[in-house]
């Protein structure tokens, strides 16, 4: 029996679109040049995880499409690889390896939530985050919210300096798709250590948007 390939993937696709989700799908698209199949979310993850263990020359193919369902499937897979409890190192550092080169192609919010924190984040967690601060200092929106949206791995296992670092860069970036990834960043520290985000609040917290205000202050209710 034949592996998951991009074609499986795509006939799947196709068997499951609908064309009023279609059109909710494309409403809320940031660029023009996506292209919509129109599968729900939750049956695009069933695919994905159906196609785990596709080769990731093939998730590159995918990554490579404009349709909004493919690359989606995509940044699933990997992030379903990333999160498998037994992943060799090698393993982990092809696919954050694969996603940093494609990084082009994971230009939406949800392909940054759904890939970021797994993908990198946790290999980041014992390595040098230099490339979390050169996307936070980059002209790209989706770049600094990936940043951001990485690091919420690295707050999650306690380790506060860099997601603290990260934020400080972007507290007062003015694109709200980066601000809402810095407030839910600010909400989780808030979560490991109370005490460091009330203070990031009291000398920053004018610089955030009220959104993100709002989400970060939901850690000290």
């Amino acid at each position: 029996m034949a592996g998951p390939t991009v074609e499986s993937v795509r006939a799947a696709l196709a068997e499951a679109a609908d064309e009023d989700e279609r059109a909710k799908i494309a409403k809320r698209l940031t660029d023009d040049r996506t292209t919509v199949v129109g599968v729900r979310m939750r049956t695009v993850f069933a695919i994905a995880q159906a196609h785990a263990a596709m080769e990731l020359s093939d998730v590159d193919r995918l990554l490579e499409s404009d349709a909004y369902e493919e690359r989606m499937v995509a940044v699933s897979v990997l992030d379903f690889r990333a999160r498998h409890p037994r992943i060799t190192d090698d393993e982990r550092r092809a696919l954050y390896e694969l996603w940093v080169r494609r990084l082009d192609r994971i230009d939406t919010w949800d392909y940054i939530d759904r890939s970021a924190p797994r993908v990198v984040g946790l290999y980041l967690l014992d390595r040098p985050r230099d490339v979390l601060f050169d996307l936070a200092r980059s002209a790209d929106r989706w770049h600094r919210r990936a940043a951001v949206v990485a690091a919420y791995a690295i707050i999650r296992s306690g380790d506060l300096d860099d997601p603290l670092a990260l934020c400080e860069l972007l507290a007062a970036d003015p694109e709200r798709f980066v601000q809402t990834a810095v407030g839910t960043a600010l909400r989780e520290i808030g979560y490991v250590d109370r005490a460091r985000l009330e203070d990031f609040l009291d000398r920053r917290g004018a610089d955030l948007i009220a959104e993100a205000r709002r989400t970060a202050r939901t850690a000290l209710r």
